[in-house]
């Protein structure tokens, strides 16, 4: 339906993104409206900002869709491409701090090592309660150690240096270096891609993906910049390299290590071999200086979040549903299972197919925010894989309505 719309219209790409940039500074100025709630701490006196937010919000998101299509077929100049999804992926810097207060927690793990010269992996922040940090972040992460990888940890605490005791320097400096990693997402993207145009505009014309970066300040950004920094690396015959950057990946989240072995097992022989080379020597220097830093407690980091279930994931709503956790559990894990010698035989066939991966242990987690999007997206773009686009797409719309307070 969408392609044949846009055949009909013959909208120009240009003119959509032109569209796409209103409906989000649309969506920018609700949010910095008297009374909103969507900027977390601010005083909240009226649901209207929220709904013209969600409002402008989806139909951006629509349009994004249609876009997407449309340059699918047309194949418009790389360059104008480029330049709207740098005005979609900055205009939220023009709002207020958007839905999260991730950015405060950053800011107090960090303020642990510099202001209190403690381990942020041993102590939890309501350990020093006066700190500006600690009675800034979300009241349900007080009594959590920290769940970050040691890249992004060691970053941080240079971070909470630079901004001092400033919530609103903190959370904009997280915001603004979110947004160029978007921006750094897109240029890998267009280096990885087989279809640079289309893999700039499914990234860097996501209006999601600028809320929740640009908008929020979340730290996945770099995540994936490190992913796709890999195989940009992989795809220019710099093997040790790629290596390197999927082990930095890894250091900031954990996430990464789910999907190495795929890719090694695309990559075949002895590329693989220096691949797997670069990853351990890499991993290797960041886990002996996160030891040196941190101890051991920092292998631990994923712990904290085991007891935790976000409310939009699959494996909550099927408990909604009446299923018992472990079953709702194993329900939701069951495409995955189902799906990995598929993906593997399509892996030992030279196709990785990450995003699909991805795709699947989001849909499995009982942790899904609606920034970890940011996961599936640019794999998706840089592949040519129509299931894992519409898996991608349909991720972003189910989650695109999360902590939108109405």
């Amino acid at each position: 339906m969408a392609a044949v719309t846009a055949s009909r219209l013959r909208v120009p790409p240009a003119g959509l993104g032109l569209a796409l940039v209103g409906l989000l500074g649309l969506a920018v100025v609700a949010a910095s409206a008297s009374g909103s709630p969507l900027s977390p701490g601010g005083p909240e006196s009226s649901d209207l900002p929220g709904v013209v937010f969600l409002v402008a919000a989806g139909a951006a998101f629509a349009l994004y869709v249609l876009a997407i299509v449309v340059i699918r077929r047309r194949r418009p100049s790389l360059v104008v491409v480029c330049c709207v999804a740098a005005a979609i992926q900055l205009i939220p810097l023009a709002g207020p701090l958007l839905l999260s207060r991730d950015v405060y927690a950053y800011w107090t793990y960090g303020r642990l090592v510099t202001a209190h010269d403690v381990n942020p992996y041993v102590v939890p922040p309501w350990a020093y309660g006066a700190d500006p940090g600690e009675r800034q972040m979300a009241p349900a992460w007080r009594g959590t150690t920290s769940v970050y990888g040691p890249v992004f940890s060691a970053a941080s605490a240079g971070l909470a240096t630079a901004t001092g005791r400033s919530a609103e320097t903190t959370a904009f400096s997280y915001r603004l270096l979110a947004a160029l990693g978007m921006l750094a997402v897109v240029g890998l993207a267009v280096v990885a891609a087989p279809v640079p145009a289309f893999a700039a505009a499914f990234v860097g014309w996501n209006p999601m993906l600028a809320l929740d970066f640009a908008g929020g300040g979340h730290n996945d950004v770099w995540m994936v910049a490190f992913v796709l920094g890999a195989l940009a690396l992989a795809s220019r015959r710099r093997p040790v390299l790629a290596g390197a950057s999927w082990a930095l990946a890894v250091g900031v989240k954990w996430v990464p290590l789910a999907l190495l072995p795929l890719s090694l097992i695309a990559a075949r022989g002895h590329y693989a071999r220096r691949i797997a080379a670069g990853f351990l020597v890499a991993l290797v220097a960041i886990g002996a200086g996160a030891s040196l830093a941190f101890g051991s407690a920092w292998v631990t980091a994923l712990v904290p979040l085991a007891r935790h279930h976000a409310g939009f994931s699959l494996p909550s709503r099927l408990v909604e549903l009446g299923l018992p956790r472990p079953l709702a559990n194993l329900s939701a894990a069951a495409p995955l299972l189902l799906a990995l010698p598929w993906l593997l035989r399509d892996a030992r066939a030279g196709r990785p197919r990450l995003a699909l991966a991805t795709g699947l242990m989001v849909i499995a987690s009982p942790w899904v925010l609606p920034w970890y999007a940011v996961w599936i997206v640019p794999l998706a773009a840089i592949e040519e894989d129509r299931l894992a686009w519409v898996l991608a797409l349909t991720v972003c719309a189910y989650l695109l309505p999360d902590r939108i307070p109405l």
